[in-house]
Formats: C-alpha cells, sequence, structure tokens
C-alpha cells in the first residue's frame, strides 16, 4: 500500500465519470463530498497487499493513527489515488481494504469520509503547509518485502543538514526565507521544491498525456516499472538527442569509451563507493555472484582510468560514455512519465585534473558547454533553475569563483552548502527544470570528486615523474536523455497555456514537412515534392488518406508538423508549393527556397530519416 497523506484545511470532491468497468455503487449524496480541518490521505492498494488484507489494514491504522496524533486532527478522508502505484490490486480487493480501513477508523473515534472507488474524480484541497503536512508512507505485508540494496549515503542522506541560500549575480547571500521571490518566481518554486525533499508525483504531468498522444513514449507492463517502450518517433528523438549530446562531448575534446552494465558487488572499489552515492541499486546473481547494474558511467571508466598510463601532459583528459542504460531502482511513488525512471541514458564524462585549479577551471568551462548543450534543444536560461552545492570551507576559499558562475547565467541561484563534507565531492551544480506540476528534475550537472582517484587507485606522473593522485569531475552535460524529452514536453505544456502553438526544434521534429495533396489527380507531384525534400535530408511525408483537405490539415497539426506543403493543379502546373508554418503565416513559393529555410534552421545539427512509412495510409495505430 502507498499512502500520500495531507494535513488540509479542507478536502472536496465531485464524481465526473466510471474510471473502472465496475465501479463501486453510490447514491447521489456521495457524488460529492467535502470535509474540513482534515488529514486527507491518498491510498493506493497494491498487489502485494492482496497476500495479507488484514495486516495491511492493521499497519495502515497505525500510521494513519500516529501522523493524526502529531497533526492533531480528528477528521480523516480517505481517497481512493491509482496514481501512487503501477502494481494496483484488484479492484474488488482494493475496496475491500478502503472499507475495512474506514470502519476500523470510525472504531476507533475518527470522523472519516470515503471517497467512492472506481470513478474519476475532481478534487480541491488546500494544504495547511507546515513541516508535517504531506508525508508519504509505504506499507508491505510480512515476508512479502523486496530485498533492496540500499547505499549508507541513502540512508544518511535524511539526516543531512543542509543550509540553503540564495546568491545573486551581486554576489549577496541571502538566506532563503529572507529572499524576495519577486520577479523570480519559478526559483521559489524550485526552492520549495528542493527543501521540501518531497519527490511523490501526486498526479500525472502534462508531458505524460503528450507523449502518449503523440505515440513517442509509453509504459511498458511487461517489465518493471519506470522502464518505457519507444514508439519510431519517439526514438527518432531520442536518438537524434543522444547524437547531439555525443557530438557535442566529443567537439569539447572527450575520447568516447564503451564499458559494462554490471560490475561485482564485492569488487572493493566498487563497494566502497556503492556507499557513498545515493542511490538503490538492481541487484543480479549470476550463479553465488552478486552484481549490480551500474547507474553511472563511473565504475566503468574508473577502472579504465586506473589501468592506464597518465601523465601530468595529457591533462585535463576527458573520458565519455553515452549509458543506455544505467539502473536506478527509484520509488515507484516517484516515478512519473519521462522525469524520472528506473532504466535511462545518461551522458556521462569524467575529466582527470591534476589539482583544484585546473578543476575548477574545467568545472567552469563544462558549466558553459552544459549551457550551449541545452540552448541546442530549445531550453534557454530562463526555462531552468541553477543550484550550486558544497561545503562551507570551498564557499570561504572559493567565493570569487562560485560568483562568477552565477554571473554567467545572469540571474540568482539555490546555494546548498554543508557545514561538513558528506558527498564524495566538494562542489557540484544542477541545471533544474521545473514543470507545470511544480516539480523539479535535474538535467545538466558537474560535480569536482576529490575522493574515487584514491578509491580507485588512479594517478597521473607528476613533472617529477611521482605518481599522484587527481581530482576527478563528473559531468552530464544535458542529464538523462529521456528528462530531456521531458523538459521539451513540459515547456511546450507550458507555451500551450499560454496560447502558442506547441512544437519541437525543427530538427527534432519526427516529420519536418506533411505534403498534403488536395485531390488524388496530384498524388503523384505530392509524392515528388515530398522526394525532393527527402533527398536534402528533410524528413516528410505524403497524406494520401481520403480525408478531406481541412482534415488533413487540423490532423497535421495535431501533430505539431512545422511545415505544411499543400499541392494542386496549380502548384503542379507552375511547380511551386503552398506553405503553411506552423509559427505562422501562409506563403506560395519554390521548393528549392523551403528546402534553404529549414536546411538553415536546421544547420549544425545531427539528421536522421523518417521513421515511418512516407504514406500515411501504411503507418499502423500504435495506440488505441
Amino acid at each position: 500500500m502507498r499512502m500520500l497523506l495531507i494535513h488540509s484545511d479542507y478536502l472536496e470532491y465531485e464524481v465526473k465519470d466510471k474510471a473502472i468497468k465496475s465501479p463501486e455503487p453510490i447514491e447521489d449524496e456521495h457524488k460529492k463530498g467535502r470535509l474540513e480541518e482534515v488529514l486527507a490521505v491518498f491510498i493506493s492498494v497494491e498487489k502485494v497487499d492482496e497476500s495479507n488484507p488484514a495486516e495491511v489494514v492493521q499497519k495502515a491504522l497505525g500510521e494513519i493513527k500516529n501522523v493524526a496524533s502529531q497533526v492533531k486532527a480528528e477528521n480523516i478522508f480517505l481517497y481512493p489515488f491509482a496514481h501512487l502505484s503501477s502494481e494496483l490490486a484488484r479492484p474488488e480487493a482494493a475496496l475491500d481494504v478502503l472499507k475495512e480501513l474506514e470502519e476500523k477508523l470510525r472504531e476507533e473515534g475518527y470522523n472519516v469520509k470515503r471517497a467512492p472507488f472506481g470513478y474519476y474524480k475532481a478534487f480541491r484541497l488546500s494544504c495547511k503547509g507546515h513541516p508535517l503536512a504531506e508525508l508519504s508512507r509505504t506499507i508491505v505485508p510480512e515476508g512479502k518485502k523486496v530485498e533492496e540494496e540500499v547505499s549508507e549515503a541513502l540512508k544518511k542522506e535524511e539526516e543531512l543538514v543542509s543550509y540553503w541560500y540564495i546568491l545573486t549575480p551581486e554576489g549577496e547571500l541571502i538566506e532563503v526565507d529572507k529572499f524576495d521571490f519577486t520577479g523570480h518566481e519559478n526559483l521559489k518554486k524550485f526552492a520549495n521544491y528542493e527543501i521540501s525533499k518531497s519527490r511523490i508525483a501526486e498526479k500525472e504531468p502534462p508531458h505524460v498525456r503528450i507523449m502518449l498522444e503523440q505515440e513517442l513514449v509509453d509504459y511498458e507492463p511487461g517489465s518493471d516499472p519506470g522502464n518505457l517502450r519507444y514508439y519510431p518517433k519517439g526514438r527518432l528523438i531520442k536518438s537524434l538527442l543522444e547524437q547531439y549530446v555525443t557530438e557535442k562531448v566529443i567537439e569539447y575534446g572527450a575520447m568516447e569509451v564503451e564499458t559494462p552494465i554490471m560490475y561485482d558487488f564485492e569488487h572493493p572499489a566498487l563497494e566502497k563507493y556503492l556507499n557513498r552515492f545515493p542511490a538503490r541499486q538492481y541487484v543480479v546473481k549470476s550463479g553465488d555472484k552478486k552484481f549490480f547494474l551500474r547507474f553511472a558511467a563511473c565504475f566503468g571508466q574508473f577502472l579504465i582510468k586506473k589501468d592506464a598510463t597518465i601523465s601530468y601532459r595529457h591533462l585535463p583528459l576527458r573520458m565519455y560514455e553515452l549509458t543506455r542504460y544505467s539502473f536506478r531502482r527509484e520509488k515507484r511513488g516517484e516515478l512519473s512519465g519521462l522525469r524520472r525512471l528506473r532504466a535511462f541514458t545518461m551522458p556521462d564524462m569524467h575529466t582527470v585534473a591534476k589539482d583544484l585549479k585546473q578543476a575548477m577551471d574545467e568545472f567552469k568551462r563544462q558549466y558553459k558547454l552544459s549551457m550551449e548543450v541545452l540552448r541546442g534543444v530549445g531550453l534557454m536560461p530562463e526555462d531552468y533553475e541553477v543550484a550550486i552545492r558544497f561545503t562551507e570551507d570551498f564557499w570561504n576559499e572559493n567565493r570569487d569563483f562560485v560568483i562568477e558562475l552565477v554571473r554567467i547565467i545572469g540571474k540568482p541561484v539555490l546555494i546548498e552548502m554543508w557545514k561538513q563534507r558528506f558527498f564524495y565531492f566538494i562542489l557540484k551544480f544542477e541545471f533544474n527544470f521545473v514543470d507545470n506540476l511544480d516539480k523539479a528534475a535535474a538535467l545538466s550537472t558537474v560535480q569536482i570528486d576529490v575522493e574515487n582517484a584514491e578509491r580507485f587507485s588512479i594517478t597521473y606522473y607528476d613533472e617529477e615523474g611521482k605518481e599522484k593522485y587527481p581530482l576527478i569531475l563528473h559531468c552530464s552535460p544535458s542529464g538523462a536523455i529521456e528528462r530531456v524529452m521531458y523538459a521539451i514536453l513540459e515547456k511546450q505544456a507550458k507555451l500551450t497555456k499560454k496560447g502558442i502553438k506547441a512544437m519541437f526544434p525543427l530538427w527534432l521534429s519526427p516529420i519536418q514537412v506533411r505534403v498534403i495533396p488536395v485531390s488524388e489527380d496530384v498524388m503523384d507531384y505530392a509524392v515528388y515534392v515530398a522526394g525532393k525534400l527527402e533527398g536534402a535530408k528533410i524528413r516528410a511525408d505524403v497524406d494520401d488518406t481520403g480525408d478531406r483537405l481541412n482534415k488533413k490539415i487540423r490532423k497535421a497539426e495535431k501533430e505539431w508538423i512545422p511545415y505544411i506543403v499543400v499541392v494542386g493543379e496549380k502548384e503542379k502546373e507552375q511547380g511551386t508549393i503552398t506553405v503553411r508554418r506552423r509559427a505562422g503565416g501562409q506563403t506560395e513559393m519554390q521548393l528549392e527556397d523551403l528546402i534553404k529555410e529549414i536546411r538553415q534552421q536546421t544547420e549544425g545539427f545531427p539528421y536522421k530519416p523518417r521513421p515511418l512509412p512516407l504514406l500515411l495510409s501504411k503507418r499502423p495505430k500504435f495506440r488505441g
């Protein structure tokens, strides 16, 4: 069972429609409900709960009573909420658990209301906002717990004391609660998210609807949650992003390598590093040996560097791998579309630097590289917020360096400072996208690692021929590729709310030009136009369906096609085309001029051919 407990001024709901074939029968009076001064308990009953429902009810009862006593709540509102889990119990079993829990709470003297089960409902609540107002709980029957490898870093992360500030480009370090966020509302949302550490996705973010409607990405029920399937258009976008980031990193000066996805759990250096990295691992067995699936490219690249002979003349030495895939066993309640996954593609560069000065020079260059990479995918500095994290000693000794980073981005940033170093790094930055639900997700990041060279016996020879331990920078200039897709889609959802048409960057659009013939008589010319476009490395297709012209245009608009080319008898006779631009405007022009216009906008970006058949009539429907 998964529970999200929110201490609220009120919670109210209204039934809209059936969510399952046979929902709980209800009277008209139960189609609406409201309770004030309430502990709202959003609940997902899971498959595993069916093994011992009585035990689950008893444990849930204890958790709810405990929280209710802390927040002094006498009113309890039980709200069935399937979105907390992807492994739900059978509806009839879930309803039995909810009814039993409702009855037990009444017996304890609480005023209890339960929202009806099996319906789509609109709801409103007002969270009180104190430190205990939002809590999550997981309940598992005894004997059914899945063995999970949790690092010491992850266990202790909750105990870590952070000091939070806002640092301005003018160099002012201001405590978060004293900073005036006027004009920096997105930064305020990000700061609240980071400080609260609430990662649970209470509802579905808009990008999920988009990725499904556009037939890009989908959930895979045959796999572990957080492992997705990619349809042709989604695979094209993901592949182009992978190629783009890789080209940028190699252009920057990194050497590309490839390393295994699983490693020996008992390897001495790896075992120690696991306990310094805050992530949950997937564990597999081969015979009697235990292995873990990598959660980054660190291990493989460290082991290569350990065996290499490195001179000071080689430094800074940069090594890169695009990991398809990295694995982290994220909590199920945190899994949400493309934002947080269990299997993801991470562009991962590690740089060996001889000393702190060289490491800081590289850090600043990689900071700028990350800005450039995000700009290429359509994410500008105003689209993301910056977090810089460091120890108090690093700040005292390198204050001007940190302020320079803030000046480069040109706006205030969130600072997390620690009195003592807890992690393996002394300095880290992240560019974080804040989505339509006010949840943040880290994109680009760089860290200066002061531990792992010695842990993995990575050395270099200095000018005097002496072996020394270097520093190591961990850099992902974009963050996970899937998360870049999430940020692009969430940004478009924000723009749509403002009345701006959603669209991909032109170089990422699965189909860049849709050719629409007004009749069967000009189909040959439509195919000719598409062929000329594809010969110029522009992805084009032809709507050869029997739909009317207006419907074909609406269909192309719904698919976010950047250019719609309409051809009729006049265009065929004159050898011209009529072009509708998604960005605005309609023009009659020469085909060569359209090719030139598109090529100018896509110059410098990677290209891949059309991912689907040329003719729309030849395409399957992947969803619905």
